[in-house]
């Protein structure tokens, strides 16, 4: 019988055998997680860290009434260049300061090492603020800020961030000096003239903080405003209305507006300004007043009338001429002529169409009579003026031919003997 030798089974036998199916499952899942990670469509990169705005560079500050508008260009950009994805917050610091000596000031302001914060926009309210070209905020200063720091300057700064830690760096400095403006003017009145819309009001004589400085002058505002908005004539919000155009500047009231065409809608603001030893303060905006003037007044009576008799030329016949003085209206359509047998009375007007010129022919005329004549003046939307003073003319009757024709000494032989 043969002897058979059976090999003993290795120990490395159990790794050769082919894996469970459990163990295939999960390589499997292991397997695609790795591929879709590594090999997924390309994106936008994820930051991983809160970005830092840039610095605002373009900070500015005005004062209108008691209060400083601050405005600036809101940044839209991280320092590494990259488009900031949600608005930053933003912070207002402001500090009161002595004004520097003309030799300090050169240098630029002193800007505190810890600023004093005044307010501090959230992400989600900046959108009130924006005015699509740039941010703006009212600093609205109390009658304390100017008796605790009389004859002081204003130190503004403007920060962003885009986290707690992720602010900004400083925007440029902008100090304003600053003063208590003379007190809003409130009973802004028109009157409609013939010559245009008087303004006047009475002159402020009070601060926040007590007596206003002497008024250098009155700056008068005005804009035109469409038929549909012309409805309510009157005070209005000036939150409702769009800023005016200057449209010149008084020391005293009344001023008076020329510039105006009937039939128009205007609205006017006026703004005092205030002289302090060094520094002029505009007053904030009166309430707008909306007027609406209407050519409700007749021109000045002409003047000058003249009535001169034509004699008669051939078979012309004889007429009376008529002539005044042109009106010095530069909107007169034209004018009328009344004639009348009676002295003092007006009479019947003897043009169907008003006469473009100061002159008119009267060719319907009977010799013997006398007529009283009169013109009045018409502008452009059918006011009349009075009748100027009156003047008279006639054609006289002519003699009879054939008592012209007898010889003086043919009349003496005729004459009987005694």
């Amino acid at each position: 019988m043969e002897n058979r030798k059976v090999a003993a089974p290795s120990p490395f036998a159990q790794s050769s055998r082919v894996p469970p199916p459990v163990f295939h499952f999960i390589f499997s899942v292991f397997a695609s997680l790795t591929l879709l990670a590594g090999c997924g469509a390309p994106g936008e990169p994820v930051e991983r860290k809160a970005p830092i705005p840039t610095a605002v560079h373009d900070l500015a500050a005005t004062q209108q009434g008691d209060d400083v508008t601050l405005t600036f260009t809101f940044p839209k950009e991280s320092v590494e260049g990259r488009e900031l994805k949600q608005p930053a917050a933003i912070e207002i610091f402001r500090d009161f300061q002595t004004i520097p000596e003309s030799s300090a000031a050169s240098s630029g302001p002193a800007v505190p090492k810890a600023p004093t914060l005044l307010v501090t926009i959230p992400s989600a309210m900046v959108v009130q603020y924006d005015t699509r070209s740039q941010i703006r905020y009212v600093d609205e200063l109390k009658p304390d800020d100017f008796t605790q720091h009389p004859g002081a300057q204003v130190l503004y700064i403007v920060r962003t961030r885009t986290s707690p830690k992720k602010e900004s760096a400083n925007s440029n400095a902008v100090p304003l000096r600053v003063e208590p403006a003379a007190d809003q003017i409130t009973d802004l009145k028109a009157e409609i003239t013939h010559q245009g819309v008087v303004l006047n009001w009475t002159p402020p004589e009070k601060t926040a903080v007590g007596t206003a400085p002497p008024i250098a002058l009155y700056r008068i505002f005005r804009h035109e405003v469409g038929q549909t908005n012309a409805s309510n004539p009157g005070p209005q919000s000036s939150q409702s209305q769009k800023p005016g155009v200057q449209i010149g500047d008084c020391p005293a009231p009344p001023f008076r507006d020329t510039q105006i065409q009937f039939g128009k809608t205007y609205v006017y603001s006026v703004r005092s300004v205030v002289q302090y030893p060094d520094l002029q303060i505009e007053s904030l905006d009166s309430p707008s007043l909306s007027v609406s003037p209407l050519d409700t007044f007749p021109p000045s009576a002409p003047q000058g009338l003249v009535v001169v008799l034509v004699p008669a030329q051939g078979a012309a016949p004889a007429y009376l001429d008529l002539s005044w003085s042109i009106s010095a209206e530069n909107d007169i359509a034209g004018y009328n002529i009344y004639r009348s047998e009676r002295e003092g009375t007006p009479g019947q007007k003897q043009n169907p169409e008003l006469l473009p010129t100061p002159a008119f022919r009267d060719m319907n005329t009977v010799p013997g009579h006398r007529y009283f004549y009169t013109v009045t003046a018409v502008d452009r939307v059918g006011n009349e003026s009075p009748a100027g003073a009156a003047a008279s003319g006639e054609v006289p009757v002519e003699a009879p031919a054939a008592a012209a024709e007898v010889p003086a000494e043919a009349s003496q032989k005729a004459q009987p003997k005694p």
